[in-house]
């Protein structure tokens, strides 16, 4: 039975000019979960991940820890979904029907919890059949590529093998969301709780693939504990 490993990226730098780079904390829990991986004797035989900067850089620290080099392969597919277009977008059709949205848009996004209440309104619109926006990727396109880009690594990489997916937390929701045969107005469920660095382990064989556990961060509140350090973060 081969092994895929999906990883969401380390904390990315929220509120600062660029979002898309990893915080100090975000390459510390990428420094962590390669060294959980070589700890557990997981070796990869090749990594994959988005071509954004948060998300290449979590593999490129967490591979370090590797006993041999591991090919690193790019693919935008599995990008996050594009949450800021959606927001440019979207808000103004989401606070037509909900004033509390438009309240907070109104107060500022400078809150992180204000800013995730708003981003899973828009999510849970931009997955609607009432969302029909030619300046955004629909989410039809988007759950798509992300089933493909899956099947393409199962078939890439074949029987036996173990595989590293760096990605981010809706691109990660969206695949396992696919695996239990849940739509998309049951994605954002998964979406919200996945904590920056966790792992959630598959396996597959040839076509088939399967959930064994999700969003696991058990490594990181150890080690934290153990080492006096706060690890844990949602965003």
């Amino acid at each position: 039975m081969a092994t895929i490993y999906l990883v969401r990226h380390g904390q990315a730098s929220f509120g600062a000019e660029n979002y898309d780079k990893l915080s100090d904390l975000g390459c510390r829990q990428a420094a962590v979960v390669g060294e959980y991986f070589s700890d557990q004797g997981i070796h990869f035989d090749a990594v994959y991940s988005g071509d954004l900067s948060r998300q290449r850089n979590t593999a490129r620290l967490a591979i370090a820890s590797q006993p041999a080099d591991v090919p690193h392969h790019i693919d935008a597919r599995f990008n996050e979904i594009q949450n800021d277009q959606q927001l440019k977008y979207l808000v103004p059709e989401v606070i037509k029907f909900d004033s509390k949205i438009e309240a907070m848009v109104d107060k500022g996004l400078s809150s992180s919890k204000d800013y995730q209440k708003v981003i899973e309104a828009v999510f849970n619109y931009w997955v609607s059949p009432a969302c029909d926006d030619a300046r955004l990727q629909s989410w039809a396109d988007f759950s798509g590529g992300a089933r493909q880009a899956m099947a393409d690594v199962m078939q890439e990489q074949g029987a036996g093998k173990t595989i590293g997916i760096f990605t981010s937390g809706g691109t990660l929701a969206t695949i396992v969301a696919q695996i239990l045969g849940l739509d998309g107005e049951k994605t954002y469920q998964l979406y919200e709780p996945i904590v920056n660095c966790s792992v959630t382990q598959l396996f597959y064989s040839r076509s088939k693939i399967s959930l064994s556990y999700y969003n696991d961060s058990s490594f990181l509140q150890v080690l934290g504990q153990q080492q006096g350090e706060s690890l844990i973060s949602y965003r």
